[in-house]
């Protein structure tokens, strides 16, 4: 696939909605409610964006950007996370632990789609 992103978020219907909007802008898209499964699905094929939501029920957004920006095979991958989460603190510590941009919620999906084409 061209242009794939992994969208994660636990939220079913943000999940719908970016996933819709980025596919309109031309991406494939591989959506995933969970961090671990995502995390397993990059030992097989290595996106060309992650989109990834801070409060995941099984691993926290900023544990799994961490585990990935650790790995030399996936550090090149950009993040951006999709958060709640608007504190000053939780941004940095966002870009802190690898993240290539953050977007809080709500979010403006033009805006997103353009981070999403950087």
């Amino acid at each position: 696939m061209q242009n794939l992103i992994y969208i994660v978020e636990d939220e079913a219907d943000i999940l719908e909605l970016v996933s819709l909007k980025m596919k309109g802008a031309g991406f494939d898209t591989m959506c995933f409610e969970r961090a671990k499964p995502m995390l397993e699905r990059l030992e097989e094929q290595i996106p060309n964006l992650i989109i990834l939501d801070l409060m995941l029920p099984d691993l926290d957004g900023m544990e799994a950007c961490k585990e990935i920006k650790a790995n030399p095979a996936l550090e090149k991958i950009p993040i951006l996370m999709l958060t709640a989460k608007t504190d000053i603190e939780d941004k940095v510590k966002g870009l802190e632990y690898g993240a290539d941009d953050y977007v809080t919620k709500p979010f403006d999906s033009k805006e997103l789609v353009a981070r999403g084409n950087k």
